[in-house]
C-alpha cells in the first residue's frame, strides 16, 4: 500500500474509533432511563454530536481510501478498525476481552498485515 493511502487509512481509523467510543459514552452519561427519556438525554450529550462528526469524516475518509486501493483489499484492511475498538473498550470502559477474542484479535491483526502491506 502506497504512504498516501497508509495514512488515510489511520485517519479512517482514528475517526471511526473516535465515534465508537464517543457514542458509547454518550449513551453511558444519558444514564439508566428508557424511552423517550433515555432518547432525550442522549440528544443532549456532546458526545452524541462528536461521534456524529466522527463517522462524517470517516466516511470521506473512508471514500479517498478507496480511490487509492482495490476494494478487496480496502474491505479487507478496514477490519483492523475492530481490534482498535475493542481495545478502546478495554481502555476507556473496562470492558472485558476474554483469552479468545485476544486471540482472535492477534489473528485479524496478523490477517490485516499479510494481506495489506504483502505485495501488489
Amino acid at each position: 500500500m502506497s504512504a498516501l493511502a497508509t495514512f488515510i487509512w489511520v485517519l479512517d481509523l482514528l475517526f471511526d474509533t473516535s465515534g465508537h467510543l464517543a457514542l458509547k459514552q454518550a449513551t453511558r452519561r444519558a444514564g439508566p432511563a428508557s424511552g423517550p427519556i433515555f432518547w432525550r438525554s442522549v440528544l443532549s450529550q456532546p458526545f452524541l454530536w462528536f461521534g456524529i462528526g466522527a463517522f462524517a469524516a470517516e466516511f470521506l475518509a473512508w471514500l479517498s481510501f478507496l480511490s487509492l486501493v482495490p476494494l478487496s483489499k480496502g474491505v479487507l484492511v478496514g477490519c483492523v478498525n475492530i481490534l482498535v475498538v475493542m481495545i478502546g473498550g478495554r481502555v476507556f470502559f473496562g470492558e472485558r476481552v476474554t483469552a479468545a477474542r485476544a486471540l482472535a484479535a492477534m489473528l485479524i491483526g496478523t490477517g490485516v498485515a499479510l494481506v495489506g502491506w504483502a505485495g501488489p
